[in-house]
């Protein structure tokens, strides 16, 4: 893509990088703060997540050989730093997935009704890469090419992991 060329390229050069970075900000922050907000599940987490993963995007944005998509490359750090928050929550002995589902019933920010709300509550006992397999691939569209690069694994992986994840989404859809 031309315009991501472009931007790149403005990123790189110290006189337009403050610039390039508002206009890559406004272009990807809230298709990466839904993508964190369903991995980490609450408004206040995801909008800390957010802003760490945009500060490590501008500290890094140098390093980014252009191997991949420049969205593909957030993305990846988008994912890589809500599995690190969440690992680091865990270890302080500060989450579940059950307090994470009921901060999200009185978060202001989910719009949910009862059913999104127990498709969450399925989603959230799935092992985690079949979470994020998951709301990857049935939220966000991704293709398994460019999932395989986000979490850098193989797509036939990718494949049976979302396979796998559907089948107990809808296992447990038709129990509870």
């Amino acid at each position: 893509m031309q315009d991501e060329a472009k931007l790149l390229t403005q990123l790189k050069l110290d006189n337009s990088k403050e610039l390039a970075f508002k206009t890559l900000v406004k272009r990807y922050k809230e298709r990466l703060y839904w993508h964190i907000r369903k991995i980490v599940i609450t408004h206040d987490d995801a909008d800390d997540v957010l802003q760490n993963t945009f500060i490590k995007i501008f500290r890094n944005i140098d390093k980014f050989k252009g191997d991949s998509k420049l969205y593909t490359w957030m993305y990846r750090i988008a994912t890589n730093e809500s599995i690190t928050f969440l690992n680091s929550k865990a270890r302080r002995n500060q989450v579940s997935n059950e307090n994470a589902l009921n901060s999200l019933v009185a978060d202001v920010y989910f719009e949910g009704d009862k059913i999104q709300l127990k498709l969450q509550k399925a989603i959230s006992q799935l092992p985690r890469i079949q979470q994020l397999v998951f709301n990857m691939r049935y939220f966000d569209n991704i293709k398994y090419k460019d999932m395989s690069e986000i979490l850098e694994t193989s797509e036939g992986a990718l494949k049976a992991s979302y396979h796998i994840a559907v089948k107990k989404i809808k296992t447990y859809l038709v129990v509870d």
